[in-house]
């Protein structure tokens, strides 16, 4: 079985893939593009990792394209993907439990003040705060994806009150293990207007780009934290920017920017109520994703169902 591994990788990293990927599939042969293009018709699946627009051009035969990052916001902008060549994305267990992991501890800074305590420490003062209960925090996650609603368990199990939000209803919406699910614009502003912490998993879609600016900030309770998790595109920048200025929001914890790495010349490097974090609150796994890969490379030639696909038209 000829299999294209294509994407950005360092040296280094592509490495520990190819090593990661020959183990969990021994049988397979992984070939870079243009060793691709020279059996263009043997080769049946692609394995991505925002690969170059047009790296997947010329596979007739293509009939899965599997990514190794849960996000495909970036892959979906490539207008020369072949056409009908189902998408899956990436969902590892590993990596849901390190999202979750980075969120309840933003979620326990934020709460017991942490970040401010930080801050106090650099200038040589000595500041106890009053000390809040974790069930009288509200915390609400955007987005119940498999990590998303991962987090907002992890969260809830430490005593919080938990909610979700998603743009469309779940399947099996309702109260899922603690956690009131939510679903629709009409259900976002009261949402946000109760909630002390508010976590963003959501999946960057055109619904979803900008969604948090300023008419957001002004929902959410004075005092309140931002943790954004998901995608920079998520957030308009000065609008945030102008509520922690203003004090209206409290912290910022942001992982994800527009632009990667972030520029040296931004504002939040220098801003003392952002906390910045190098895109790492849950990086992909090798061992556990090329297992993820290899169950859905066996499901397709086995003529199993594929687990994880992109539904194209909503952008993930």
């Amino acid at each position: 079985m000829n299999i294209l591994l294509s994407g950005e990788f360092e040296a280094s990293e592509l490495h520990v893939w190819q090593q990661s990927l020959r183990a969990a599939l021994p049988d397979a042969h992984w070939l870079g593009r243009d060793e691709a293009l020279a059996v263009a018709d043997t080769v049946e699946v692609a394995v991505v990792a925002n690969p170059p627009p047009g790296s997947l051009r010329g596979l007739p035969k293509l009939r899965l394209i599997q990514s190794l990052w849960a996000g495909v916001d970036r892959l979906l902008l490539d207008p020369t993907l072949p056409a009908g060549a189902p998408i899956a994305r990436m969902v590892d267990p590993a990596m849901n439990a390190s999202m979750a992991e980075t969120a309840l501890w933003a979620t326990l800074a934020l709460h017991r003040g942490y970040f401010d305590y930080a801050q106090a420490q650099r200038r040589g003062l000595w500041q106890p705060r009053p000390q809040r209960r974790a069930d009288s925090v509200a915390v609400l996650v955007l987005g119940l994806g498999q990590m998303g609603l991962t987090a907002a368990k992890r969260i809830a199990q430490q005593g919080y009150h938990v909610s979700g939000w998603s743009l469309r209803p779940r399947a099996d919406a309702g109260d899922l293990d603690g956690i009131a699910a939510h679903a629709g614009q009409a259900a976002l502003p009261d949402l946000l207007a109760q909630s002390n912490v508010v976590i963003n998993l959501l999946p960057l879609t055109p619904a979803t780009t900008g969604l948090l600016d300023a008419r957001c900030f002004a929902l959410m309770p004075r005092g309140a934290g931002l943790v954004n998790l998901a995608r920079g595109a998520h957030v308009v920048d000065a609008d945030l920017l102008a509520a922690l200025d203003r004090s209206h929001l409290a912290h910022a914890v942001l992982d994800v920017f527009r632009t990667e790495p972030l520029p040296a010349d931004h504002p939040y490097w220098s801003h003392p109520q952002v906390t910045l974090l190098p895109h790492v609150a849950a990086q992909t796994d090798p061992e556990s994703a090329s297992q993820v890969v290899a169950a859905n490379v066996r499901a397709l030639f086995e003529g199993r169902p594929l687990a994880h696909l992109v539904q194209v038209e909503r952008g993930y």
